[in-house]
């Protein structure tokens, strides 16, 4: 107390100055409608920054809620998609069929685990038993392909990813119809190789690759790469394909899980079939 008092007594005279200040442009502001005005849209200005400032960091740590319901909302947009249409093979637009059953079910899902450097590469899901999820389901992202549910426990599922040696996928050129066999050879994460393309499909660098709807796994149509490199075999006369993924495995965080819902009854035709 001592000292404050010591303080007020050495700078009194600067005190008084700053008090007088305070006073006058009070009265300047209270009194003064042109002064009162700018003040006003000047501290407006400031406030109005400071709380962008401070809504902007609150938004930051709200990212993760919004992450996750911007891909629940995806995963119901899909779902109405597929109830109301239909994607036309060789067309680019979607033509309405309000007749056809919907055929596949979407559910959103967080990749919390995921890997990218080995031969046989797995992510883990935080979606499992106890949100319908079963092995065989397929998995895809905002960008394209991801893999296929491998084994589920009640809360999380593990899912071969493309990038593993072990998984093959049905695919196809999207502007010709040719259709091959997709499978990632170990290398780099950003490539996977389509063959069994004929000499004769004219593949060009930049044509799309999509899932061929062969499989009961995957829609038809769902985007896994563009065409990087096109190699052929002169004795087997088939090309070799190099696919740049549309997906970066490095960068995978919300996927939807893909539910085809008479996959079952498609299943045993085909064994009956296979059986004869």
């Amino acid at each position: 107390m001592r000292n404050f008092i010591r303080f007020i007594i050495r700078n009194h005279f600067l005190l008084l100055f700053l008090l007088l200040e305070i006073v006058s442009f009070y009265f300047i502001f209270n009194y003064n409608q042109y002064h009162r005005k700018v003040y006003l849209s000047s501290s407006n200005q400031v406030s109005g920054y400071l709380y962008e400032r401070f809504s902007s960091v609150i938004q930051y740590f709200e990212l993760k809620k919004t992450n996750e319901e911007l891909a629940r909302e995806n995963a119901e947009l899909r779902n109405q998609l597929d109830k109301n249409s239909f994607y036309a093979p060789m067309l680019p637009e979607i033509e309405v069929d309000t007749v056809a059953a919907q055929q596949y079910r979407y559910s959103a899902a967080r990749v919390i685990n995921n890997s990218v450097n080995k031969h046989f590469n797995y992510l883990t899901l935080n979606k499992g038993r106890k949100d319908g999820i079963t092995p065989d389901m397929g998995v895809i992202s905002s960008r394209g392909l991801v893999g296929v549910v491998l084994n589920t426990s009640e809360n999380y599922s593990t899912v071969i990813s493309v990038l593993n040696t072990r998984l093959r996928i049905s695919a196809r050129l999207r502007e010709t119809g040719f259709f091959g066999s997709l499978n990632w050879e170990g290398a780099s994460y950003r490539y996977a190789t389509l063959s069994g393309i004929p000499a004769h499909a004219t593949p060009l660098v930049g044509d799309a690759v999509v899932t061929s709807g062969y499989s009961s796994i995957f829609p038809e149509n769902v985007l896994i790469g563009t065409i990087d490199k096109v190699t052929i075999d002169q004795g087997e006369g088939f090309y070799e394909i190099r696919v740049l993924l549309s997906v970066d495995f490095k960068n995978l965080e919300y996927v939807h899980i893909v539910e085809k819902l008479e996959a079952q009854e498609r299943l045993e035709l085909e064994k009956l079939s296979e059986d004869d």
